[in-house]
């Protein structure tokens, strides 16, 4: 089944579009998927960022509250005064009013003096001991993430202790604990040494916040960086903060709803940053959920990693907008494409039509309608350019079509009268004939009776020579004049070429021409028919004479080709030969290179269709001045039974 072109244009457009479309879903799809994580993972390590700020900013308002409170005149006077009363009352309504874990005072060498939430509890301070130690050294305030333990913070009080009991929650992706429980504690903290007016040191103020179960740091962490946007119920935005591996503050929470207090980080992060102190950001799975993640370590006083703050993003909402921006992508690339194929389609559409009207105008023209002509209008310009083209074509068509008419009419007048003239010519040959015979039989009657010698005999004999000689021309042209039915039957090529050669030979036009004959002996036997082929040669022949003026050398070559599968007839003359740029028509029909009224310019085209008729051709080679060859090729089996 043969698909029509206009089909083929849309098929060719729809692959095209098809291939475009497909190439840039699949570039687009990877560029979203490598864009998109990669971009969230950056925003996640910009909102650790500013998570650090704002814990940090924690620790400083602590920092401003110990610093301001150290320099308060009450303080360094009820020290002076030894008035623990006084103190502790006052520190009392500045740690409940700051909401302070602890507040606590020292002497000069860091022994305890009084606790504002433990007042009975004195004597060496363990927990701060190198926080209160940089402050004393350092004589300024010094701020600080501790852990403390059970011990110490009991001494800070039962509900401080309480508060740091965590339990201990194992997850698939942490590493396993020994311990079932935390009983300590993170705290931050800040201490300022106190002075009096000589710059002497009466001890250190300090105070922080614990922690652990204390989410408000987290909460406003989120708060203030996702402004408490949810997805589906959860959090988009989380915030941790661990002690050690264990999350002791989070807006993370499990399956019933609780924050996941007490659950264990996940190894990847333990290793890189626990143990390496790097920053890790990954998508991990935390607690029931995906996230994108950051987490950056956490650091004491002296420089040790004591924890991780931790950020992570729901991953599912940004897999949501991933797979929306998809469906808009692919959206918007189908919809291109299925706008693309209606314009290919209408645009085929006003291709085909021009097309068309031009395919039924040459069809008419086929038909013989030489009147028919296109307008088309609106078509692009090669298609405009193609219909007038065809007019003008079909203008020179019927132009030629009239010239022609008129030249076969001439040429079928021509034809009709060298037919008469044949006829006549064959009339007259067969009267010459029979008195040709009487000369020949009463010459031959006068040689009996002649003597033997002398000039009398010798004029006999003459007579008799050239009354055979007319005999034979006449017989040979009553022989070419005679129709004959096409028969194909085995002939020797030379013999036919023979034939055709006596009955020119002593004719005028080849007085002057000397004819070399090169005929091979042993030539296959051709399958042909003989008339024919005699009218080709004595086309050649006499196209040979006119080309050499009825002067020069005719050599004739017949030989076998293909290893005796072909033979060939070779006509070379010494002509004016033919220019190269007319070597290629002397085969159309009505193209001659003689004077007007010289030829019909049809011998060597009818010549060539008799030679194709018998599976054979001519080819022709020239040299303007030198002369032109014509060689007839057949093969030796065409026709066979």
């Amino acid at each position: 089944m043969k698909i029509t072109f206009r089909n083929k244009l849309i098929s060719s457009f729809f692959i095209v579009i098809a291939i475009t479309g497909a190439f840039s879903t699949f570039i687009g799809i990877k560029l979203i998927d490598k864009s998109i994580v990669p971009r969230i993972q950056d925003k996640v390590r910009v909102d650790l960022n500013s998570a650090r700020e704002i814990f940090q900013g924690t620790i400083d308002d602590i920092q401003d509250v110990i610093r301001l409170t150290s320099i308060s005149f009450f303080l360094r006077e009820r020290i002076l005064n030894n008035d623990m009363e006084g103190l502790i009352s006052e520190l009392q309504k500045i740690r409940l009013r700051e909401s302070l874990d602890i507040l606590n005072l020292t002497d000069p060498e860091g022994n305890i003096l009084l606790r504002t939430r433990n007042s009975e509890e004195k004597g060496n301070n363990q927990a701060f001991k190198e926080v209160i130690k940089r402050a004393l050294n350092g004589r300024s305030v010094v701020k600080s993430t501790e852990i403390i333990s059970e011990e110490e913070l009991m001494k800070e009080g039962e509900i401080l202790a309480r508060r740091a009991y965590t339990k201990i929650i194992a997850t698939s992706d942490s590493k396993s604990t020994h311990k079932n429980a935390e009983t300590s504690g993170m705290f931050i903290v800040a201490a300022a040494p106190i002075f009096t007016d000589k710059n002497e040191i009466l001890g250190v103020l300090y105070g922080g916040n614990l922690l652990n179960n204390n989410n408000v740091i987290v909460d406003r962490i989120r708060d203030t960086i996702y402004e408490n946007e949810k997805y589906k119920g959860k959090d988009v935005g989380v915030v941790t903060i661990f002690q050690n591996n264990l999350r002791i503050a989070t807006n993370i929470q499990t399956e019933n709803g609780e924050r996941a207090i007490g659950t264990i980080v996940s190894d990847e992060a333990y290793e890189n940053v626990l143990i390496e102190g790097n920053l890790l950001n990954k998508i991990e799975f935390e607690v029931g959920d995906w996230y994108i993640a950051a987490y950056e370590p956490i650091r004491n006083i002296s420089g040790n990693i004591i924890g991780i703050l931790g950020m992570g993003v729901l991953e599912s909402k940004f897999k949501s907008m991933e797979k929306n921006a998809l469906w808009i992508f692919l959206g918007i690339t189908f919809g291109g494409i299925i706008l693309a194929i209606i314009i290919c389609y209408m645009f085929a559409n006003s291709i085909m039509g021009p097309i068309n009207s031009l395919l039924l105008a040459t069809r008419e023209l086929a038909d013989g309608n030489l009147e028919r002509r296109i307008e088309i209008k609106n078509a692009p310009e090669e298609i405009t350019e193609l219909s007038e083209a065809f007019n003008d074509m079909v203008s020179s068509v019927k132009e030629r079509d009239e010239k022609l008419r008129q030249r076969a009419q001439e040429e079928i007048m021509k034809s009709e009268r060298l037919a008469m003239v044949g006829q006549l010519a064959a009339g007259v040959a067969h009267e010459i004939n029979n008195p040709l015979g009487g000369i020949l039989l009463f010459s031959r009657l006068l040689l009996q009776k002649a003597p033997s010698e002398g000039l009398f005999k010798e004029n006999l004999e003459r007579i008799e020579k050239d009354a055979k000689r007319c005999q034979k021309i006449v017989q040979g042209l009553l022989d070419f004049a005679r129709e004959h039915e096409s028969k194909m039957e085995p002939l020797e090529l030379s013999d036919v070429m023979e034939k055709v050669v006596n009955l020119f030979e002593n004719q005028a036009l080849f007085h002057n021409i000397e004819i070399i004959r090169n005929y091979q002996s042993d030539l296959p036997v051709i399958f042909a028919d003989s008339a024919q082929l005699q009218q080709v040669f004595v086309n050649i022949l006499l196209n040979a004479a006119d080309a050499m003026g009825g002067k020069g050398v005719l050599t004739i070559n017949t030989r076998s080709s293909g290893i005796n599968d072909y033979v060939e007839a070779s006509f070379s003359d010494t002509g004016n030969g033919i220019p190269p740029d007319q070597l290629d028509r002397v085969f159309e029909p009505f193209f001659t290179t003689k004077e007007i009224g010289q030829g019909t310019g049809l011998g060597l085209s009818i010549s060539y269709g008799i030679i194709q008729s018998h599976g054979g051709t001519i080819k022709v080679s020239s040299q303007v001045g030198r002369g032109s060859t014509f060689t007839v090729v057949l093969p030796k089996n065409r026709g066979k039974a």
